[in-house]
């Protein structure tokens, strides 16, 4: 897998955390560079996590399935992408947390998990392509701190108006990434 590949991917899968941070950023009405940093650790640290605890989970059955592994890379990122772009047609969340408590440490965990499922999975896809996973969950990691520190100014500034396009944008951004390897795997046999 190429860098310019890596990269769409962690576009892709950093989508639900830009989303939630223009969330924080609305919630909090006038932000700090803390704001920013705190969502961005929080936030590119799970986004860069899951998908090593993926890998190393499907690496353990990655020999088994490697004739399939493109099928498989396929499958998760088509579903993973397709949740998202459910998710993008849904009726618009409210942000319920208010002021400084929209950036306290047990709301940021439980949402820096919540964004940061889908990558576990991609991470298994990871192992089944044999990804150098060192790399690449730090290039999510970054991409991911960026664009959630940026969500929140963007919050900040516009509110909603652009929360469902980002996780519409990162769903078929999966899905590409999917079909990609697909095609891949399929022209190799």
């Amino acid at each position: 897998m190429g860098l310019a590949e890596l990269f769409i991917i962690a576009i892709g899968l950093s989508m639900d955390a830009f989303a939630v941070s223009i969330c924080k950023g609305l919630s909090l009405g006038k932000i700090k560079l803390k704001h920013m940093c705190i969502a961005g650790l929080w936030f590119g640290g799970f986004q860069a996590l899951m998908p090593a605890i993926g890998y190393f989970l499907g690496s353990l059955f990655a020999d088994m399935v490697t004739k399939y592994a493109h099928w498989v890379a396929f499958i998760l990122l088509a579903i993973i992408g397709g949740n998202m772009i459910k998710e993008s047609f849904e009726k618009e969340d409210t942000c319920d947390c208010c002021g400084e408590t929209a950036m306290d440490a047990k709301t940021m965990f439980v949402m820096a998990i919540a964004t940061s499922i889908d990558a576990m999975a991609v991470g298994v896809s990871f192992a089944f392509l044999q990804v150098d996973i060192v790399p690449a969950v730090t290039f999510i990691g970054v991409v991911t701190f960026i664009l959630s520190g940026v969500g929140v100014k963007i919050g900040s500034i516009f509110g909603n108006k652009y929360k469902s396009k980002a996780e519409l944008a990162g769903g078929i951004v999966l899905i590409i990434m999917g079909v990609k390897t697909l095609l891949e795997g399929l022209s190799v046999l």
